[in-house]
Order: structure tokens, then C-alpha cells, then sequence
């Protein structure tokens, strides 16, 4: 099997890739190498012959089709995107030229090799996508999101990444297109790009930084180890019932302030402060994100009784794997550090 990946320089991605590897999979990594793509993510596997990349743009239709015709996938994994939703609120165009624009290529291309193929009937375009775009949730356990919860995206993020999937359906509902939809809870893990909450708290924690939480911390998210997720999209890639879409969620909700404070916890532990205080005594409160939503959960029944999948970690047990990870790997996150808007507070012009 040969699967054409977009976005596998970038977090999830380079972890989807990576398993798939692992699996005995040919994979084809497209990727634009902007600026939260790092090849690095990709060393464990860049020297397999079963590992293949171009440097594209899903923004340009011509060297999509020259890529698809090339490398003939038998699968698309279509995770490219602008995933940050600070900068989405600072500089929405590139949100929805790549999400939404880049999409449609994508599937235009697809769509394109598909035909001309004679419809081979093992082909899949899987389009990955997030839970945001459901909107927020009421702080009540018993109510999460399910695959057929309506959308109510509330940022540029969302909106963008709702319309991404709106495509990805109507393509196959109009053309016929293959395709299957996973929306995912929030990622963390190895090689996460130092600009969302996680990577920032462990760093700024070792440079002795405060430690920024939005509001009072109040808001709760479900959170999945990457790896898990890796596992679950190539799982619903060859499993999955066509036109249907999955939700994978880590089934590990905190509280904003109850994550970083477990983190806290952790780096006390492994890396202790030379002062011998806690690093919770570096947690700040700051001015809460512009539309923040309350709560994220993820109702994973589905992918949990049609395709026996369950994450394998808890979050504590995730977030020490998370921690280890930055402790021994400081020259990859340090040769991020410079690239623009890591380090800086982004998401406040709205």
C-alpha cells in the first residue's frame, strides 16, 4: 500500500508517517515546509526506501496533479493545514487559502487521478480534521461530541477547517469521491511544534519563564497522545465504512489549569528547579483568548465498536512520555525557537 501524506513534515503528520513506516507502508510526504513543518520530525524514517517526500504547496493545483500521477498512492491522508488558532485570529487569509482553497485542490486532484484510474475501488481519501469545529460544550459529562453533532465553529480555525470538511462530503456526495472523515481532540507528544500550550509550558518552565494560562484555566480539553492518533487515522484509512466519518478523542479531559499544574508536577520530578521550589510557583494568568471556547470533548464510541480502537496511554502517563521527550531532544526544539512567533503571546487583535 502507498499512501500520499500532506503535512508529514508537521506534528501529526510526521507521526502518522512515521507508523505507517513502521507498518511496512510506502508513504509519499508532501509537505510546503512552512513555518511549523520540520524535517527533522522525520529522521527515524528518512533514509527507508519506503519513504518518499516533495516539497509542494497544496495551493498549487499543477504540481498536485504532476505528484499524484508520479507516485500513483493508493491513499490520500490529507492533513496539511494552518492548525494555530492564535494566529488565526491575527491573520486569517492564510487559514482559509490553505484549508479551505488547499482543500478543494486536494480533492480536485484526487478526484482527477481517481477518474482516471478507472475508480479503483481500494482507493480512500481521508480528510483529517478537529473537534473545534463543533463549537463548545457545557461543562456536563454526559455531553460530548458525536459524529452527528451540528457544526458551530467559533474562530477563524474552525470555520475554516468546518468548511474543509464540508467539501470533503459534498465531493462525495456530488462526484462520487471515496472518502472518510476523522475529527480529532487536541494532540500532544513528541515533536510538537513549541507554540502551543504544552511545548510552551515545558519550556518556558526550564528557561524560567512564567507560565501563561488564559483566563482563570477554567477551560477543558480532551486530550490525545499523538502516537495514539497516529495509529487511529492509518487504522481508519484501511478500515474505515466509506463516507463516514469517526471521532478519535483521548478520553482524558482537564481543566486548562489541571494540566499544566500535572506538568508542573512532572518537570519537578525529572528536572527539579535549582531554588527546590515548584514550578507551579511560575503559573500566570493572563488575559483570556478572543471567543474561547469552554470545553472540547469527544465521544469515541464509534471508532471504539467498529474498529476497536482505544487510546493506550492516560494523560499523566502521555504527558511524562511528553516531558522525557523535550529533556533529551533540546537541540530540536532549540533550533525552533527563532522562527517567527514562537515565544510571543499571538491571538489579541480581534
Amino acid at each position: 500500500m502507498k499512501i500520499l501524506v500532506t503535512g508529514g513534515a508537521g506534528f501529526i503528520g510526521s507521526a502518522v508517517v512515521r507508523q505507517a513506516i513502521k507498518q511496512e507502508i510506502e508513504v509519499v510526504n508532501l509537505d510546503a515546509l512552512t513555518y511549523a513543518a520540520c524535517l527533522d520530525n522525520l529522521v527515524p524514517v528518512a533514509d527507508s526506501p519506503l519513504y518518499h517526500f516533495e516539497q509542494a504547496d497544496i495551493r498549487d493545483a499543477a504540481a498536485l496533479e504532476r505528484i499524484f500521477a508520479d507516485h500513483k498512492p493508493d491513499a490520500i491522508m490529507h492533513l496539511a493545514a494552518e492548525s494555530h488558532v492564535d494566529r488565526s485570529i491575527d491573520g486569517p487569509a492564510d487559514f482559509i487559502e490553505t484549508n479551505i482553497i488547499g482543500t478543494f485542490n486536494m480533492l480536485e486532484a484526487a478526484r482527477k487521478y481517481w477518474l482516471d484510474n478507472g475508480k479503483p475501488e481500494s482507493f480512500r481519501f481521508h480528510h483529517i480534521s478537529t473537534d473545534e469545529v463543533f463549537g463548545s460544550l457545557p461543562n456536563d459529562p454526559d455531553v460530548m461530541f458525536t459524529e452527528e453533532t451540528a457544526y458551530d465553529p467559533r474562530s477563524p480555525y474552525s470555520a475554516s477547517k468546518a468548511s474543509s470538511d464540508h467539501l470533503v462530503r459534498a465531493w462525495a456526495e456530488t462526484y462520487g469521491l471515496p472518502v472518510v472523515l476523522t475529527n480529532c481532540s487536541n494532540n500532544y507528544g513528541p515533536y510538537h511544534f513549541p507554540e502551543k500550550l504544552i511545548p510552551v509550558v515545558i519550556l518556558n518552565a526550564l528557561a524560567g519563564k512564567d507560565l501563561p494560562i488564559y483566563g482563570d484555566g477554567s477551560n477543558i480539553r480532551d486530550w490525545l497522545y499523538v502516537e495514539d492518533h497516529a495509529d487511529a487515522l492509518l487504522l481508519v484509512v484501511q478500515k474505515g465504512e466509506l463516507n463516514r466519518s469517526y471521532n478519535i478523542g483521548g478520553e482524558n479531559e482537564r481543566t486548562n489549569l489541571e494540566l499544566v499544574q500535572t506538568l508542573c508536577r512532572i518537570l519537578d520530578e525529572k528536572q527539579p528547579r535549582a531554588d527546590g521550589k515548584s514550578y507551579s510557583d511560575q503559573i500566570t494568568f493572563v488575559t483570556d483568548r478572543p471567543g474561547h471556547d469552554a470545553r472540547y470533548a469527544i465521544d469515541p464510541q464509534r471508532i471504539r465498536n467498529e474498529l476497536g480502537w482505544r487510546p493506550s496511554v492516560t494523560v499523566e502517563e502521555g504527558l511524562a512520555k511528553t516531558v522525557q521527550w523535550y529533556l533529551d531532544n533540546e537541540e530540536w526544539w532549540r533550533a525552533l525557537q527563532n522562527r517567527a512567533g514562537v515565544g510571543e503571546r499571538l491571538g489579541t487583535k480581534a
